[in-house]
């Protein structure tokens, strides 16, 4: 989708210049060389390593959250292999001026229960969210947004507080719309919990939430009308996600024919040896994401930024990307503008260099000093999550690291919600993780390193790098924008208010049973995207 400017008209009056990001409308699905797949009796299995926690859409957090609320709550916008948009809901997007968006959807969607999806799902949806702020990452992208308003069943306009360039795109892609009059009725959206006690869930999706077995599995039956799919219906009459343990048991039960692939991404590990495996299928996704350690600066200790440099100097990344990754990973050059958004990258911002000399010199200039056995008198806790089994092994190269430099590291493994909770309590030293979609700069920039930032798990609050982030939202001249940001990326690579580690692309996992599946970019998306999922067909014997 390019971006074009155009003229737009306002309430009648004259014609004005305006500042329009606007997309083309969503293409069909092409045309395969022989018969479609027709909708059939099938039921597609996958195996996930996490329970669902939240039913509702705009407070989910965890990955099963998303992949099951996803098949049921559409997006405005879906994404390209750079991170450009694409249309979903919405065909055609943009901006009237430059405090005021809009969004023109589709007006063939409709709920499960007959109700049709206009406009007012939309808006309604978008005021819910500004006025209950439920956590989360929609909420996050908020921060400019004043209003949105539908002036007709298929077009909603948005007023800012003030000009924001990223906001209609990136509102479009991360925030679900939910239907109006199941959520309203029910309160707040930050406290509903949708959970189908009060009659079910309701759809507009290719599959709607039928069974839950909590620990166990997850059951969704198809939906008949779904336009976004060829042919109108889902293929597969049912999604099931099924919960393992692990990622070692999931690839256990694709072999034995137990599920029919995996929602998360392969261990590098695994990759080769499932490649060359009879049955099974193994998909590369366009990676969008990175993964990085961040140093919580309420820790006294971790506000000194020769403390954070000393850490960042004692990670060995090539180790961690050769032997962990498999040499499946790249260096983004401990920066948050990574290669794939290739308008952005700059490459003079360099790696940091893995030197435990240098970093004992800079936990010296920060005033330390280590005792008879070689350690300074500074602990740090490292927290990650057990089901990720990529950061749980790098996080103990990093231990090691940091031994090496003289600062103990005690790492704590924990599963998955434990984790994301403690992350958003605060309650860590070192974070270690990664996102799965960092897709546009200035966005990325406002919800990590802005004070108040969802993610801004350093709690960096730099005026000089406020400023800059609210120069980059401002303007709509992309040349300018991408001289503030990385303007930004250094100051935040030199502060170290984020080590970025690698990005990667990633690889799924499905049975050769099936076909049809439709790539998106990032483990959130991958193969187990509503059209990808709607599209999947069995083989033909």
């Amino acid at each position: 989708m390019k971006r074009h400017s155009r003229f737009a008209a306002i309430g009648g009056a004259a014609a004005l210049t305006a500042l329009v990001l606007s997309a083309c409308a969503p293409q069909a699905p092409e045309t395969s060389s022989t018969s479609p797949a027709e909708a059939g009796d099938d039921t597609l299995t996958i195996a996930t390593t996490t329970d669902v926690v939240n039913y509702n859409p705009l407070i989910g957090n965890s990955r099963s959250d998303y992949w099951v609320t996803n098949l049921m709550y559409p997006h405005l916008l879906s994404i390209g292999p750079d991170g450009s948009k694409d249309a979903e809901l919405a065909v055609d997007w943009g901006y009237v001026d430059d405090t005021t968006g809009f969004f023109e959807i589709r007006d063939d969607m409709a709920w499960s229960d007959g109700e049709p999806l206009t406009a007012e799902d939309v808006a309604y949806t978008m005021n819910a969210v500004k006025q209950d702020a439920p956590a989360g990452t929609y909420y996050g992208q908020m921060a400019n947004f004043e209003s949105a308003e539908a002036v007709s069943d298929t077009r909603v306009e948005i007023t800012l507080t003030q000009p924001d360039s990223s906001i209609v795109e990136e509102i479009g892609f991360w925030g679900n719309v939910v239907p109006q009059h199941v959520f309203e009725p029910a309160g707040s959206v930050a406290e509903f919990a949708n959970d189908g006690s009060d009659g079910g869930w309701v759809s507009a999706g290719p599959y709607v939430l039928s069974k839950v077995q909590v620990g166990q599995s997850y059951t969704l039956d198809r939906v008949e009308d779904y336009p976004l799919v060829e042919g109108g219906t889902p293929i597969p009459a049912s999604i099931v996600y099924r919960v393992f343990p692990d990622v070692n048991t999931e690839i256990l039960a694709l072999q034995s024919g137990e599920v029919d692939a995996i929602a998360n991404s392969l261990p590098p590990s695994q990759v080769e040896q499932l490649k060359n495996t009879d049955g099974i299928e193994v998909v590369e996704v366009t990676g969008l994401g990175y993964a990085h350690m961040t140093y919580n600066m309420q820790n006294p200790d971790l506000a000194k930024v020769e403390v954070r440099q000393a850490l960042a100097h004692a990670a060995d990344y090539e180790a961690i990307r050769n032997v962990v990754l498999q040499g499946q990973a790249v260096s983004t050059g401990s920066s948050p503008l990574m290669p794939v958004l290739s308008k952005y990258y700059d490459d003079s911002i360099t790696e940091y260099e893995y030197d435990p000399e240098l970093s004992r010199e800079l936990m010296e200039e920060a005033g330390y000093t280590a005792g008879a056995d070689g350690m300074f008198p500074v602990s740090f806790r490292l927290i990650y999550s057990l089901q990720d089994p990529v950061t749980s092994q790098w996080a103990q190269l990093v231990k090691d690291g940091a031994a090496e430099a003289g600062i103990p590291i005690e790492l704590q493994g924990m599963e998955r919600n434990t984790y994301l909770a403690r992350t958003n309590e605060g309650d860590y030293d070192i974070y270690a993780g990664n996102f799965a979609i960092m897709d546009d700069p200035v966005t990325n920039f406002s919800l990590s390193y802005l004070p108040g930032g969802a993610i801004n798990y350093t709690f960096v609050d730099d005026p000089e790098l406020n400023d800059l982030i609210a120069q980059a939202s401002a303007t709509f001249d992309e040349d300018e924008k991408i001289g503030i940001m990385r303007e930004a990326a250094k100051i935040v690579h030199d502060q170290v208010y984020d080590n970025v580690m690698y990005t990667q692309n990633l690889y799924v996992a499905h049975s050769s049973d099936w076909d049809g599946f439709i790539s998106k970019p990032s483990e959130l998306l991958s193969i187990v995207n509503p059209v990808s999922l709607a599209s999947a067909h069995k083989v033909s014997e």
